[in-house]
């Protein structure tokens, strides 16, 4: 074993696939905030005129993840799920702002109903203010305020953004460049966040990717374990090329401790 192929700088994100769940693992508590992509939603065609779409979350990639990690991860997520939903509402409904629920790492995945779907504003880092309720009411302005509100609650809780990749099905390509675009701005933004970026770096889902990964519109189980593949990868990519800043990754949400210990 040579340990220095772990920092080998010429290696991007996504050369090979990890088996099982890498330096992933430092995470006990994982929450996945997104849409139906995150909640392992399957669309059956009911009849010609008709489709069916059930979130199954045990398929979702947060929960392959979790299995492969052996740590909690919950889904905070829903088929639909757009960042303004999930600020004004979907988040305070469904307790995803309790402390108790307060996890190390988040994994945003948000945008595809939001910007493609339903066209809202991307926006701009500009309008991410000191006080999340000032933000503007643009994809940006809610994004923004999802990562405000997590930071009150964990302040040293680690980001990772994800990007929407190439695809067969939504167009233009100009909107998800513009997101993947703002997503880096974000990152830049905040502390402790980072980029995994599908849309540059994650395989074109093309008609061979349809073929084999998808269901109508979402993935199928295989499409879902494939993606937590793709994400654990990736997180451990950003460890591995970024480690100091996770040396102190089991103090998260234990920070207290460390101020106990000055007393000792």
């Amino acid at each position: 074993m040579n340990f220095r192929d772990f920092f080998n700088e010429n290696e991007k994100p996504l050369d090979t696939l990890i088996d099982g769940c890498g330096f992933c693992s430092i995470f006990r508590t994982v929450a996945c905030v997104g849409d139906s992509l995150s909640s392992g939603e399957f669309e059956h065609k009911w009849r010609e005129d008709r489709h069916l779409y059930l979130d199954m979350f045990e398929y979702s990639w947060g929960q392959f993840m979790a299995r492969a990690m052996g740590s909690t991860v919950y889904n905070f997520s829903r088929g639909g799920m757009t960042a303004s939903e999930y600020l004004d509402s979907f988040a305070e409904e469904n307790g995803f702002w309790d402390e108790e629920k307060a996890c190390q790492a988040y994994i945003i995945a948000l945008g595809v109903n939001d910007v493609m779907n339903r066209g809202d504003e991307v926006g701009s880092v500009d309008d991410i203010k000191e006080n999340y309720r000032d933000n503007a009411r643009t994809f940006a302005g809610y994004y923004g305020a999802i990562i405000q509100r997590y930071k009150e609650i964990q302040p040293n809780a680690k980001f990772f953004l994800m990007t929407m990749p190439h695809d067969i099905k939504y167009r233009p390509e100009e909107k998800k460049e513009a997101v993947a675009n703002l997503i880096y701005d974000i990152a830049e933004k905040f502390d402790n966040c980072y980029v995994l970026d599908f849309y540059k770096y994650a395989p074109c889902y093309d008609e061979l990717f349809v073929e084999k990964f998808m269901l109508f519109g979402h993935l199928n189980p295989c499409g879902y374990a494939l993606t937590a593949k793709m994400v654990m990868s990736y997180i451990d990519y950003i460890i591995r090329h970024n480690i100091k800043d996770f040396n102190y990754v089991g103090f998260i949400g234990k920070e207290h401790l460390m101020e106990e210990s000055l007393y000792d």
